[in-house]
């Protein structure tokens, strides 16, 4: 039997592939074809992940009947937004975040002012008036949270006007 056994075929020591290219490489490259983020390469307007590795998949996949349907359409809509990693996603800060954050230090800079103790706003009828009458009302923390994240800022705040008015 061991007459009949077979050779494998021999084996490349050079590989195809590009060990030291990026994904920002390949976008100086192909130009608008293709985007970058997040260490990702993508097409631009077929909003997928190319192989930035090999120059051949990227390649294969411009030729493709997809990619050509896709970018026509994508030319007819002209702004189609680009898509982006989870990452890059999250750490943008949306408008309603920055608005949840300036309604939370109000809220507390009020209390402060009128004296009104942070624990008040546990009370079920003040939830409940927050949320029906206050605008992002229902995202104002539990008293705990205010005093932990909260109130140094305004405590800061209102030191600083303290001390310039007294001067």
């Amino acid at each position: 039997m061991e007459r009949f056994g077979v050779k494998s075929a021999p084996s490349r020591n050079r590989s195809k592939t590009a060990l030291y290219v990026t994904p920002q490489d390949r976008v100086t490259e192909f130009g608008s074809e293709l985007h970058e983020d997040g260490g990702k390469l993508f097409c631009t307007s077929c909003n997928v992940v190319l192989n930035h590795v090999r120059k051949s998949a990227i390649n294969d996949h411009l030729k493709s009947k997809t990619h050509t349907k896709r970018k026509a359409e994508f030319e007819e809509q002209n702004v189609r937004k680009k898509q982006r990693t989870l990452t890059a996603s999250l750490q943008c800060n949306s408008t309603a975040q920055t608005e949840k954050t300036n309604v939370i230090q109000d809220f507390v800079k009020m209390c402060l002012e009128a004296n009104i103790p942070l624990e008040k706003a546990d009370h079920p009828s003040v939830r409940a008036f927050l949320s029906r009458y206050v605008k992002n009302g229902s995202s104002i923390p539990k008293s705990e949270q205010l005093r932990k994240a909260y109130l140094p800022d305004g405590y800061d705040n209102e030191n600083q006007l303290i001390n310039t008015e007294d001067r």
